[in-house]
C-alpha cells in the first residue's frame, strides 16, 4: 500500500503561480511513477503531467505544457506540481497517483493509487 497526501492547493489570481506536492508513505516510492491529474466541477478527471521512477522523463497535457513542471524527490518521498501562469480554466481539484511500474503513463487507469486531492481555484 501507498498513502498519499497532497498539499499546496489554494484560491489565487490569473497569472499567479502555486506549488502541489504529494507526500507518499509506504512502500518504497522510488519503485512508482507518479502523476497529477486533476477534475473540474461537473467534468471528468483529466491527465495533468506524469514522470517516471527516477525523474529522468516527463510528460504534459497539452493544456499545460510550457506551463506546469512535474518533479519528484526519492529522497524525501515527494513528488511536486509547479504552475505557473495560472488560468481560470485550470481550476479544478488536483489528484496525486502512483503507478507500481517504472514508466511514466498518462492513463488515468494505469495507476495504483491516489491521494485525497487539493482545491485549485483561479480567479480572473
Amino acid at each position: 500500500q501507498v498513502q498519499l497526501v497532497e498539499s499546496g492547493g489554494g484560491l489565487v489570481q490569473a497569472g499567479d503561480s502555486l506549488r502541489l506536492s504529494c507526500a507518499a508513505s509506504g512502500r518504497t516510492f522510488r519503485n512508482y511513477a507518479m502523476g497529477w491529474f486533476r477534475q473540474a466541477p461537473g467534468k471528468e478527471r483529466d491527465f495533468v503531467a506524469t514522470i517516471n521512477w527516477s525523474g529522468g522523463i516527463t510528460d504534459y497535457a497539452g493544456s499545460v505544457k510550457g506551463r506546469f513542471t512535474i518533479s519528484r524527490n526519492n529522497a524525501n518521498n515527494t513528488v511536486y506540481l509547479q504552475m505557473n501562469s495560472l488560468k481560470p480554466e485550470d481550476t479544478a481539484v488536483y489528484y496525486c497517483a502512483a503507478r507500481s511500474q517504472f514508466g511514466y503513463s498518462a492513463k488515468i487507469s494505469d495507476y495504483d493509487y491516489w491521494g485525497q486531492g487539493t482545491q485549485v481555484t483561479v480567479s480572473s
